[in-house]
């Protein structure tokens, strides 16, 4: 959960299929891999819900990923603190997910939990532009990266 990180360079191109993509790859990736650092190092990520958890699958974290989904703010901190020294909150960036990351994140810490929201704040400062959850995550890093690497033509 190391910081650090900067806001968006604001490059601007469009994908392979004609959509504008706005997003610097070089943080985009710096974040990736904060996340992956650290979920390998043990933290726990909580997202919203199935599709959440299989974007960030896709995008090689293999850590462990609580689901808030249909589960009170409370329960599912309680669970994270009580399992977990470190606790990434990567909610929905909608009014929705604002508001699951906010209540969790004051249950965590009033448990003694290391919780980062940075995390969070960051990527949605990034795509919220382009994507509202994240379960379009690895889509939209997939896009980013064909638009700045495009694939060789046979």
């Amino acid at each position: 959960m190391s910081g650090g990180w900067r806001g968006s360079g604001g490059r601007k191109g469009r994908d392979p299929r004609g959509r504008r993509v706005c997003c610097d790859l070089e943080t985009l990736e710096r974040v990736i891999d904060a996340l992956l650092e650290a979920s390998g190092e043990g933290a726990a990520i909580i997202v919203e819900g199935e599709r959440d958890e299989r974007s960030l699958r896709e995008l090689g974290i293999e850590g462990p990923v609580i689901r808030a989904a249909r589960r009170p703010a409370l329960e599912v901190a309680e669970e994270a603190a009580r399992n977990f020294k470190a606790v990434v909150v990567l909610t929905d960036w909608d009014r929705a997910g604002e508001e699951i990351a906010r209540k969790v994140a004051e249950h965590l810490l009033a448990a003694g939990a290391r919780v980062d929201l940075d995390t969070r704040e960051r990527l949605k400062r990034m795509v919220r532009r382009e994507i509202k959850d994240v379960e379009s995550l690895s889509r939209f890093v997939e896009r980013v990266r064909a638009q700045r690497c495009p694939k060789e033509l046979p």
